[in-house]
């Protein structure tokens, strides 16, 4: 299969892109500071890659649910979603990012907050531990969205969307699309003053309970942004149209579903109202995609990462949908957040990753499409037999299914972070 992505080119025509930018007259400090952002979007690419391995580890060895959610949700999604919002959305809105060193400064943040946050969450650790993670991670989201919101500044309802005339049918679908961004970046804003507000003396939103966080991170930036960038990413890698009608029906309720899960847990009717909404967004999306995916006559191992993780919302819809209106019980609840986080966001990630960056370009021992496809069956196989188990009251398929997905996460960690090697050797 040969390579289409920018990796893939650069590679066999290594000094093409540069002598045509240069010849073209852009600035070449403009092509600087597009190098120093992608460098350090891989960077946190990298970190997240690291992440799902220590996520994996974790649950392997049973630490405590908060610890665990911690490592999935600040560590493993998080990181991809900051790094691709430096490199993504300023494009989407025609713009170039305002201060290309702001991921340089804000990884180091993201990561030490993050890791101090888990900590934290384990016992007999001092809470100063939870307060310095908690203030490192702010200070990280603030460089992140002061960066962003200064770049965008003009545009923050994303009329302007940078489509070529080429792709002037796919306007309306942008616009649609950025429009959600300024409601994940909300979303974002808020959950990082929840985590703050728990561990410092501020007025917190509502009474302080942890999953209202993780919930406006989670659904209100991550999956928000997964629809938003997906709807522009989506139908140019698989080269289809998606419906307009389903796309503003998953925006809509995209947007307004996580506010209703944040305010409304652990139960009632605002939770239900919540589990609704959103469960008409997951499947709205999954539904869209498996249409881009069926009038597709591309094959490649990317676009079944991403609908191994559009089918796993599904189990996630149908699983809040029996928290909020049957009750809480211990395995649905480690069920609904170990789908929504190494399901429909984990594949995802995964799969978008193996798109960014192509296995079938590695060149170092072991690296691959093989590899790709084993870690991807690691991850969706295992969790398949680890959701069973849990449903079963099955320890030993729980077990077997952690080790599956671990083993994945090493295989997927080795691929990109064995590329981004090979990458600084040339």
């Amino acid at each position: 299969m040969r390579p289409t992505s920018r990796v893939g080119r650069l590679r066999v025509f290594p000094n093409t892109f540069a002598h045509e930018t240069f010849r073209l007259g852009v600035d070449r400090s403009s092509v600087t500071s597009s190098a120093t952002v992608s460098r350090w979007t891989r960077g946190f690419v990298a970190a997240s890659a690291g992440w799902l391995v220590v996520w994996q580890t974790a649950a392997l060895a049973r630490l405590p649910r908060r610890v665990t959610v911690t490592l999935a949700l600040y560590g493993f999604v998080l990181h991809v979603v900051f790094g691709k919002a430096y490199s993504l959305i300023p494009s989407y809105f025609d713009r170039e990012l305002a201060f290309s060193r702001a991921p340089t400064v804000h990884l180091p943040l993201a990561i030490t907050g993050a890791l101090a946050l888990a900590v934290a969450s384990l016992t007999d650790v001092p809470p100063i531990v939870g307060t310095v993670g908690a203030l490192l991670w702010v200070a990280g989201i603030a460089v992140l969205l002061g960066t962003l919101l200064w770049t965008v500044r003009g545009n923050l309802t994303g009329g302007e969307t940078g489509t070529g005339d080429h792709d002037a049918g796919r306007r309306p679908v942008d616009r649609a699309a950025n429009a959600a961004v300024p409601i994940a970046l909300l979303s974002l804003a808020l959950g990082a003053y929840a985590t703050l507000a728990a561990r410092v003396p501020l007025p917190m939103l509502l009474d302080g309970y942890a999953p209202r966080a993780s919930h406006l991170f989670a659904a209100g930036t991550a999956a928000l942004l997964v629809f938003a960038v997906g709807f522009r990413l989506f139908p140019r890698f698989l080269v289809a149209s998606p419906p307009r009608p389903l796309v503003s029906l998953v925006l809509l309720t995209g947007a307004l579903g996580p506010a209703l899960l944040a305010t409304g847990v652990p139960a009632g009717p605002v939770l239900q109202a919540g589990a609704v909404v959103q469960t008409v967004a997951l499947v709205g999306f999954a539904a869209t995609y498996c249409l881009l995916f069926a009038a597709s006559d591309r094959d490649r191992l990317p676009f079944y990462g991403v609908l191994a993780g559009a089918l796993a919302g599904l189990a996630v819809a149908a699983l809040g949908l029996l928290l909020a209106f049957e009750g809480r019980q211990s395995a649905w609840i480690v069920a609904h957040y170990r789908l929504a986080l190494l399901g429909f966001l984990g594949l995802t990630i995964v799969g978008v990753a193996f798109q960014f960056y192509p296995p079938n370009v590695a060149q170092f021992p072991g690296g691959g499409d093989r590899l790709a496809i084993a870690a991807l069956a690691g991850l969706a196989g295992g969790l398949l037999v680890e959701v069973g188990g849990l449903l079963a009251e099955f320890a030993q398929g729980v077990v077997v299914g952690r080790a599956l997905a671990f083993a994945g996460a090493v295989g997927y960690a080795y691929q990109v972070l064995g590329l981004f090697v090979q990458r600084t050797r040339r």
